[in-house]
Order: structure tokens, then sequence, then C-alpha cells
């Protein structure tokens, strides 16, 4: 965790109101870093239900597989996750950590080990000591209050700058429900499902099955269109519960993703998503650029998506931007490397809202010195038009410093 917040950090943080039927508390317990909290317990009710995605990566952390395994059921009572340690590339003893976080965790809530998920955070390939959690777990149930997410996001950090949250309260029926998120993750972001660590919670009744339907569309426009570094992570993991409190209210009982109530919900979910995986982008490791880039008029979607990636993978792109330097020849190149149609001349390129490229050659207006100056914005919005078709994506990176290579050069040292 740095102790300079990044430039690129939201002005204001919201005020994160109680979710009935969730209790929050954190602790230190040792995993890995001294005076900070480093392991979060939150309680919910019974009947609460869960929806999760994870990480495509082929290598998984302990604690996904454990999660994948639990999430069948469809009901959870607890949340423990911890940072310092991922609890990935552990084998055996990865998988007997897990089973003996959930037993103490079950046994301090008073639930099943199956309503038990968990979720880790930090250094790839050290085994994590579940013992730490003998004793601090008990003490977080007794301690745990309908709260402060603040403390729980800080709790989960790792190389993050701020921690990160969102809310949002919406009509369900006759009732208001709310919606409050949390993530960490500021480097090894190339998310294929959806984000490092994040966890959303709402007092909406919703079946377990339209809540993982929800998540699963959710992502796909906001989680899954960041990238920091081209790197996904062993521990990606998204987890959704919904306690279902606000039906003594009047909230109806939702059990189809498709349902028309939803409508108000869905919307405000979605940006709950996207609100979240921005601060992500926002706190790439020594960013200091927020970049958008949008490919338009590709012949699909999907082609403008990889596109998109190829351009916001690129070192070139991504050191270039952190010089300031509109370099359009290297955006070139990366529309050229991504593997999709693509006709060099019908390619055009602005650097907000600039054209500095049209159709395969340097604008006739371009001029260095408006250019230039645009690009000293601590957001910078790229924009390509291959005019081939109505395809249309965005994606959100952030630039390439050498701040970057200092924090990942020293990580575990």
């Amino acid at each position: 965790m740095s102790s300079a917040v990044s430039p690129l950090a939201p002005k204001n943080v919201p005020d994160m109101p109680v979710i009935a039927g969730v209790r929050l508390a954190t602790a230190e317990a040792g995993i890995r870093y001294k005076n900070r909290t480093d392991v979060l317990l939150a309680i919910m009710d019974k009947g609460t239900a869960v929806a999760g995605v994870f990480t495509k990566s082929k290598c998984p952390s302990a604690p996904v597989e454990w999660c994948r395994a639990k999430l069948k059921g469809g009901k959870a009572r607890a949340l423990v996750v911890n940072s310092g340690n991922a609890n990935a590339f552990t084998g055996k003893t990865g998988r007997a950590s897990t089973a003996l976080t959930a037993k103490i965790a079950a046994k301090a809530v008073g639930c099943s080990e199956s309503e038990i998920f968990l979720a880790s955070t930090g250094v790839i390939g050290e085994p994590l000591d579940a013992t730490k959690f003998d004793g601090v777990l008990g003490r977080l149930a007794v301690a745990a209050e309908a709260g402060d997410y603040l403390a729980a996001a800080k709790a989960i950090m790792t190389t993050d700058t701020f921690p990160k949250v969102a809310t949002a309260t919406v009509k369900l029926g006759k009732a208001k429900v709310t919606i409050n998120g949390m993530a960490k993750g500021a480097g090894m972001i190339a998310p294929d499902m959806a984000t490092m660590l994040s966890f959303i919670f709402t007092d909406a009744p919703i079946a377990p099955a339209a809540l993982q339907a929800l998540l699963k569309a959710g992502v796909e426009d906001t989680f899954n269109a960041v990238t920091i570094d081209g790197d996904t992570s062993t521990s990606d993991t998204l987890l959704a519960f919904a306690t279902g409190a606000a039906a003594a209210h009047g909230a109806p009982k939702i059990s189809r993703a498709s349902d028309p109530r939803l409508k108000a919900f869905v919307k405000a979910f979605n940006q709950i998503l996207a609100n979240l995986s921005e601060q992500v982008a926002r706190d790439g490791e020594g960013a200091r650029k927020l970049v958008e880039i949008t490919v338009e008029g590709a012949k699909t979607k999907a082609s403008a998506r990889k596109i998109a990636m190829s351009i916001a993978n690129s070192p070139l792109v991504k050191t270039a931007i952190a010089g300031e330097d509109a370099n359009w020849g290297r955006v070139v190149m990366a529309v050229g490397k991504a593997g999709e149609l693509a006709d060099r001349d019908k390619l055009s390129i602005c650097f907000n809202g600039i054209r500095v490229a049209k159709s395969g050659a340097r604008d006739p207006s371009y001029d260095e010195a408006q250019v230039s100056e645009a690009m000293k914005a601590p957001e910078i919005a790229i924009k390509v038009s291959l005019g081939l078709g109505k395809g249309r994506d965005r994606v959100l990176t952030c630039d390439l410093t050498k701040e970057y290579v200092a924090i990942n050069g020293d990580y575990r040292s």
C-alpha cells in the first residue's frame, strides 16, 4: 500500500449507508503488513443470496477454487478477505489453509463452512498461515457492526493508494434498496471475468440465479473493459451478496434477471461496477493519466474490443502517454497487430478530441503545439475510427511510468 495517493483518485468519497443484514469488522492479523489492518470479516443474515465471477487464469488461487465450489449452494453467511498473501500457487498447503480459515470462520459466525466465502490478495507462491485467523475471526464476529465500508475497503488494499467504494439507492417495488460496493486493485490488472477483488452488497431480495445473471452481464463492459498492465491475476474475484432484507419494506422478491421491475436496480448495479472499475484504472500502479480508448467503425463490437485492448496494453502507447506525446504511429501499430480487420487508408485517430490522423495519414490540419498542450491533461481520450462497420467499444487504462517499474521491481523486497 503506497503512502502517496494517486493524483487521479476521486476528489470525493461517498458516505456509505448501512445495508440491513450486513455487518463488517476489520483487524490486524499480521499476514504480511505491519501496523495496518489486513483482514476483513463480513457477516450476512441467514438466507443471503450469493453470486460470483472469477479469474479465467489456469493457475487460480486456492480461495478462488473454494468459492467456485461453494457458489453452487447459492447462500452465504460470511466473507473473509485477507491482504498481503494471495494463497496462490501454494498446492495442498493452500487448500488446507482455505479449509482451516473456513472452519474458523464458520465457528465464529455459527454457520456451515459451505456458507463461508474467501478471498486473498497479495504475494503469489508463499504459504498462508491460516492459524493467524484463529481468535481474530472470533473477536471480529463479536465486534462486527452494520458498517464502515471505507475501513473494510482499506483492509483489502495491497499496492492500492486509496480505498475504492461506491453506493447507490433505488426503488424496487414500493421499497428503497441500497447497493454498496468496494474493490481493490492497482496492478496485475487485465480482468477476464471481473476484477482483482470486489464485493457488492445489497438488501434487495434477489434469488441466486438472477443475481448471478446480473453479475455476469454487468462485468462485460465494466471490469472486463479495464486493463492496467495486461496481466490477469490468479485471484480475481467478484462476489455479490443480496440479503433480501428490503422485502420486509415492500420490495418484491425477484427470481428472474429479466424481471421488468429490476430495470432501475440493474442500471444502478451496473453503475456501481463501472464506478469501481474506473477507480481501479485511476489507481494503476504509478499512473498519472487515466486513458479512455474508444474504437468505432469496426466490423463487430468484439473486434472493436480486441483492437481497443491491443492499444490499451501496448507499452509503447502507454509510455508515450506518460511522456505526453501524441504518438499516433504507436496507436496505428497497436491497431495493426490486433489481428482484426482494419484498412490503413480508412483509419482516423483523435487525441482528446483533436484529430491527428485521417484516412491513413497525418491530418492536414495537425498542429503540434495544440496537441502537445492537450496531452498535458490528466485524462486522455483516444478515439480510433476504422470506417468498416458499426462495431464500437470502449476500454479504460492508464499510462506506464517509471513508478510502475519501481513498485513491481521491489514488490517482494
